[in-house]
């Protein structure tokens, strides 16, 4: 099984995603900050939506949880965390970490740290496994978190030890590697990028250099060709991985 994860920055480098997707043959793929419209109109002027990327790139499954609604030409448009799937989804949860959904966010204005935790469990081989997406709380000065950002990852950290069976976590937390914060994630999963000491998660669109984009596994994961990807599809890199 094949898992993919990107901060997909809205959809803007939609070409490049599509092209990434198409090489890559993920089996999941989990997105943060992803655009959906209930007509499905496709949005390709100044980004891609989620049901584009979904239909040119064959995932028969999808769960979307948007954080807050707004107007886009007319159009009333959904923004959040997905997860795309070729395999099964036979459970989905959404767990708000910060507030809870808003409808019509004003976007010049506002609180956008709205957060939450996707949770689908898929069928792999005889095993289920339960594959959680999340993008962390956003601080502007810094990625060493503060006590919010502690509060959220220890509620997911706790969610995670109730959890029987194979566990991967995966998102943009907005934390360096060692934080206090993240501190609380890794001592219950294994940090794929510190075991591989991945020395940044970003690409050239950004001056920002730091790691804050993860894939965690729990112990009773086999895990195998980690990478960090060196296109440019977004101003996050992608991060893969293979799981037997």
């Amino acid at each position: 099984m094949k898992i993919l994860q990107l901060n997909i920055w809205g959809g803007k480098l939609g070409k490049q995603i599509i092209e990434l997707l198409e090489r890559e043959k993920p089996d999941i793929v989990c997105f943060q900050e992803a655009i959906v419209f209930p007509n499905d109109i496709s949005g390709d002027l100044f980004f891609s939506t989620l049901e584009k990327f979904k239909s040119v790139c064959n995932f028969q499954y999808s769960f979307f949880s948007p954080v807050f609604g707004f107007s886009y030409m007319n159009q009333k448009a959904d923004f959040g965390n997905a997860i795309l799937s070729k395999l099964p989804i036979v459970r989905s949860e959404t767990i708000f970490t910060r507030k809870q959904y808003i409808e019509n966010q004003d976007l010049l204005d506002g609180d956008f740290n709205i957060r939450n935790l996707q949770h689908v469990e898929v069928e792999y081989g005889d095993r289920v496994f339960h594959i959680l997406n999340h993008h962390g709380h956003h601080l502007m000065e810094h990625k060493n978190g503060d006590e919010e950002t502690l509060r959220q990852c220890m509620q997911i950290a706790e969610y995670v030890k109730k959890l029987e069976g194979s566990v991967i976590l995966t998102g943009d937390f907005n934390l360096s590697p060692l934080s206090e914060s993240l501190q609380s994630i890794n001592t219950v999963l294994d940090n794929q990028c510190l075991i591989h000491d991945i020395t940044t998660t970003r690409t050239p669109l950004t001056h920002k250099t730091e790691v804050c984009d993860f894939i965690f596994t729990s112990k009773d994961v086999i895990a195998k060709n980690f990478k960090v990807y060196g296109d440019i599809a977004s101003d996050h890199a992608a991060l893969g991985i293979e799981v037997e």
